[in-house]
């Protein structure tokens, strides 16, 4: 899979232009400091037990004393990020963030002590943390670095350490070991976490050094080599949510090769059951440690057994799209690596950070445009201009991490859309109203439950959306919680007709045939209907149903309508029965708690499309969920007033004419009901 295909002149010239502005502004590649682009900085070292948010917030509340929270967030791209690790570290010391205190005392190395082969080199990062009252200054391999009174720095150390004039022992930042080799193989293509002592991680040479959202390093491939030390070590091996986890611990001998076959027990067989699961948003470019090439994305894709791979070209905070190259190159056909089990295709992350992302798939040609409002621009024109474009490209259209901030079922939307320019999917209720849009990413990295809740609202008020799931992983990022983690830790799970295509995956989302999932298997029926169908009853008439599960992480199932949960149980099997009253739905719902197969920090979830019940030919368009997107229209048409940036009332005038549109379309399902 890493023949020159794969890497076709244009794309070449791209990967060697990130890595050059790699190489001059560090994880960054030079984008403008907003706010996500400066805490993205901040998480390389900060994994998800850290609150860097909330250590941002802290040191601008004391540059801006008196100004709110929401107009602290505001200003998320003027923080000190190396004062922001600090903080957030509390006195905490990484594997990979090695700490020189700088107290009025003098100078000390604080380390967790990595083990280094044979006579490789030896590089880390180092934070200068400093509670001295006057500014230091450290030589860091000839280098002076100066920091301020009380303040911090992050720098690299491979040599030589200097402070208060005098050289720091460096001897706490590593030891030897000698040197062993293993093989590793499955059988098939897997991924693999190879660890030693203190949990660090061991990797074949060449490939970057990852971990996923549960800090566990891992690598893609079979029959895969790699130097390791010859001491006790850990070899793990999976394969998606599919596969359980096989373990084995050994201790292999120096100056030798020693075969490790390991193969992970499959716990279900989705695609037997022409069940094919995808990751609707995925990046192989966009910003991080180390640029990708497609030849990561195919290993990853085989190595996770993910079905469907959704490579989208986006971004970040100003004009430049990574990997428009690589979307110009294979526009509308499948990626080499893609077989009858796997296919790969490139699409697009339209970007507005007031209204909201949109991902699509299976475009069939370039976009006239890719984003709106960055780097000082007007947030002009309204998404749903480009959504039109992209249908007319062929392109299967989903918001992408909807909502990151929490809220319950019965919070109105003043509550939901809160101020500023969060990347918030706020214009979907106008464009599900007006048909524009087809599918909600359910499952992303932002709050799950809360974008479960703006699903079944949207649903209740009477628009046919689907369930979806897209990770926002990012294929060069190494160290960065979910967003370094392999494609596919979450999926959309869509039940297709025939051979795996994309037009007949696209064919069974666009038929709702779907449920969205972090592991668990989940299947509805209602009568022994699946998702995407339409059962037309008459007032009174009784229906059966019923949802299965598999997968250990469960803990609770859920039956509901458009009035809420009517049955719940453990996990296995769960029916009950319903009396058709007024036109509703019914979805299924899995959650439970931390576990080692859910990467997302909200734990294990799986959610399906609905199943219709529509009752004396008429769809449901619940009252309240209409009332409730209409009041979203009200609070989204404030919002962008206050925020947006427009060069002519026109402008503004134009999303304004979009709501009043949609408004026409729930109002006239209010007066039908």
């Amino acid at each position: 899979m890493c023949d020159d295909s794969l890497l076709p002149d244009s794309v070449a010239r791209a990967l060697a232009d990130y890595r050059g502005l790699r190489d001059r502004h560090g994880v960054s590649w030079g984008e403008e400091p907003i706010g996500y682009v400066v805490q993205a900085r901040a998480t390389v070292y900060l994994d998800r037990r850290y609150d860097s948010w909330g250590s941002s917030l802290r040191q601008l509340a004391e540059r801006f004393p008196g100004l709110s929270e929401e107009e602290l967030e505001d200003r998320f791209g003027e923080v000190d990020v190396d004062r922001v690790v600090r903080d957030a570290l509390a006195g905490d010391v990484l594997a990979n963030l090695a700490v020189l205190r700088l107290t009025p005392a003098g100078a000390a190395l604080e380390a967790r002590t990595q083990v280094v082969l044979g006579d490789a080199p030896f590089r880390t990062a180092l934070l200068l943390d400093s509670s001295r009252a006057e500014a230091a200054t450290v030589v860091v391999d000839g280098v002076a670095h100066d920091v301020a009174a009380g303040g911090a720095r992050v720098v690299e150390v491979a040599r030589e350490l200097i402070a208060d004039g005098r050289p720091v022992d460096l001897a706490p930042l590593s030891r030897r070991a000698a040197t062993a080799t293993i093989r590793l193989s499955a059988g098939f293509p897997c991924r693999w976490s190879v660890t030693g002592a203190g949990g660090q991680g061991w990797y074949p040479e060449g490939v970057p050094a990852k971990v996923d959202g549960l800090l566990r390093p891992y690598f893609h491939g079979d029959d895969v080599v790699l130097a390791v030390p010859a001491e006790e070590i850990t070899v793990e091996v999976t394969r998606g949510m599919e596969y359980a986890t096989a373990e084995v611990t050994l201790t292999p001998a120096a100056g030798r090769e020693t075969l490790v076959e390991l193969t992970p027990e499959r716990l279900y067989d989705a695609a037997a059951h022409g069940w094919f699961g995808g990751d609707m948003h995925v990046h192989l470019n966009w910003m991080g440690e180390e640029p990708a090439a497609p030849a990561l994305a195919a290993a990853a894709q085989h190595g996770e057994d993910l079905h469907v791979l959704n490579l989208v070209a986006g971004n970040v905070a100003g004009e430049r799209v990574y990997d428009v190259e690589a979307l110009a190159h294979w526009v509308g056909v499948d990626l080499p690596w893609s077989d009858e089990r796997h296919l790969a295709r490139l699409g697009v992350e339209y970007r507005s950070d007031l209204v909201g992302h949109i991902s699509a798939f299976g475009l069939h040609g370039l976009p006239k445009r890719f984003h709106t409002g960055f780097a000082g621009t007007v947030d002009w024109p309204p998404n749903a201009t480009a959504c039109e474009e992209l249908r007319e490209l062929g392109g299967l259209l989903g918001y992408g991490h909807p909502f990151h901030t929490p809220f319950s079922d019965t919070d109105p939307p003043d509550v939901v859309i809160s101020r500023g320019r969060n990347c918030s999917a706020r214009e979907i209720v106008a464009d599900a109203a007006l048909g524009l849009i087809d599918t909600l990413d359910v499952l992303n990295h932002s709050s799950i439950a809360a974008t479960a809740s703006v699903y079944r609202r949207l649903i209740g008020a009477g628009n046919r959306v689907t369930v979806t799931a897209g990770t926002d992983a990012v294929l060069s990022w190494c160290r960065r919680g979910t967003s370094s983690g392999p494609p596919g830790w979450e999926r959309v799970y869509a039940h297709v007709e025939g051979p795996l295509t994309a037009e007949s995956f696209m064919e069974a989302i666009l038929l709702g045939r779907t449920f969205a999932t972090t592991g668990p298997w989940l299947e509805l029926t209602v009568n022994g209907h699946e998702p995407g169908d339409t059962l037309d009853l008459a007032p009174g008439e009784r229906v059966e149903v019923v949802v299965e599960s598999v997968g250990p992480e469960v803990e609770t199932l859920e039956l509901r309508t458009a009035d809420g949960v009517i049955a719940q149980g453990p996990p296995g099997r769960l029916a009950t029965t319903l009396v058709a009253g007024e036109p509703t739905y019914v979805v299924a719902v899995a959650t439970g708690g931390a576990h080692p197969r859910a990467h997302h920090r909200g734990g294990a979830y799986a959610h399906t499309s609905p199943v219709y019940l529509d009752v004396a030919g008429g769809h449901v368009a619940r009252e309240a969920d209409v009332r409730w997107c209409l009041a979203w229209l009200d609070r989204l048409e404030a919002v962008v007033r206050e925020f947006g940036r427009f060069d002519a009332k026109e402008q503004y005038d134009d999303h304004l004419q979009l709501y009043e549109r949609a408004r026409d379309v729930y109002r006239g399902r209010l007066a039908r009901s």
